[in-house]
């Protein structure tokens, strides 16, 4: 069966495969077209591109890569650069932990001979200062074995199988699986690699991944116009998203957090820097932290501020509410505008703390939700300063800007 379900797979993925030149630019040679068979890539810019996609969407990956390699080019212009100018081109992508490793990467890559990395070679299939096999890509940080296994297809055109979220629901409604493909990754695995084309690994891997992002999709699969629909169970089965059979749903806690945008006597706003560990570790953010139950929540900015940055506020006017939801959690964001009354901010909970002009908050890489509270603080200043908002300033206003 493997012979003919790759067959039909290539022919299809040769006519409506996402293989243009403007759909993944990693996958093209210096000469602007798709790689002939052994053929091999730019290892630095798949890697970059496979890094990017392990959380995220190919048309939302595309611009953040462009910027990116503009930025740093190669792989020792990303060595060479500092953490804070790497998570702000980062911003918006999320999974910042992602951005933190591909620095880590580079710079372990270029910090001397390993046992898994051949010298330089000057043949275009030479792997130079690039690990050779599976494990070497998987000793770098932040690589699983599909993305490892990926990036050896994608640039070397290796033959190693790949199981990432659209191949395993591929394969899940093409054996109609019974259980959840987390609960079975061992045969998942044997799967791909029964089915891997060695011949031509790159252009399937290629073609698998783009036929569950264009086709085999989570929900209104387009069935009619599938190259495996005469060998998928599932369609047999006659509803084919029912698959991948799903975990029993979590409960998602949800968490309410007071944030305070800190304003001293000469118009600066107070931001602090994440402590490394963690998702988001590294960015800044207006200061802030969990309600508790039964409290208020001004009592919790000002509990919160003191707790953190040893400093005493005046709580002002509410500027935002701000919803947003992790994959382990739901937030509400209440922000409200503060008044700096006393103490020097310290950065107890953080690396470091700042005033900052509120122009200059573009500098610094910030998590998503933060850019909304930026853009309505800069809104509620504006009002403040204009003629006609001095009544207000005069008033409720002037306790939160001052």
């Amino acid at each position: 069966m493997a012979p003919a379900l790759q067959a039909s797979l290539l022919v299809w993925w040769e006519l409506h495969g996402r293989c243009g030149l403007d759909q993944k630019p990693w996958m093209v040679t210096a000469a602007g077209r798709w790689p002939e068979s052994g053929e091999a890539l730019d290892p630095y810019g798949v890697f970059v591109a496979e890094v990017m996609l392990q959380q995220t969407q190919l048309a939302v990956v595309l611009p953040y890569w462009r910027r990116w390699m503009e930025a740093f080019p190669d792989l020792g212009a990303l060595a060479a650069a500092d953490e804070q100018t790497v998570l702000l081109l980062w911003q918006g992508l999320g999974y910042y932990s992602r951005a933190r490793r591909l620095l880590q990467a580079a710079r372990q890559l270029l910090s001397g001979p390993s046992e898994d990395r051949k010298p330089a070679a000057p043949d275009l299939g030479g792997f130079g200062l690039w690990p050779p096999t599976l494990a070497g890509w998987q000793a770098l940080p932040g690589l699983g074995r599909s993305t490892a296994a990926s990036i050896l297809s994608s640039a070397f055109d290796q033959p190693e199988a790949i199981l990432d979220g659209n191949v395993k629901r591929v394969l899940a409604r093409l054996i109609a699986a019974p259980a959840p493909p987390a609960r079975q990754l061992a045969g998942f695995w044997r799967l791909s690699e029964t089915l891997l084309d060695r011949r031509r690994p790159r252009s399937f891997n290629q073609a698998v991944m783009d036929l569950g992002a264009t086709v085999c999709m989570p929900r209104n699969p387009r069935c009619e116009v599938c190259p495996w629909q005469g060998w998928c169970a599932a369609y047999a089965a006659g509803d084919p998203a029912r698959h991948p059979v799903k975990e029993a749903p979590r409960s998602v806690p949800f968490q309410v957090i007071g944030v305070g945008v800190v304003l001293d006597g000469t118009g600066r706003v107070l931001i602090d820097q994440r402590l490394e560990e963690g998702l988001l570790g590294g960015l800044w953010e207006f200061p802030g932290g969990k309600q508790e139950e039964g409290e208020a929540i001004t009592a919790t900015i000002e509990r919160e501020l003191a707790e953190e940055l040893a400093i005493a506020v005046e709580v002002g006017e509410e500027l935002i509410v701000i919803e947003h939801a992790y994959s382990h959690k739901r937030l509400r964001f209440v922000v409200h505008l503060c008044r700096w009354l006393a103490g020097e901010p310290q950065p107890l909970a953080s690396q470091q703390v700042r005033w900052v002009e509120p122009a200059a908050l573009d500098a610094y890489p910030f998590p998503a939700a933060n850019a909304r509270i930026i853009a309505a603080l800069r809104l509620r200043l504006a009002e403040l300063a204009a003629p006609e908002g001095a009544g207000r300033a005069q008033s409720g206003g002037s306790r939160s800007a001052a």
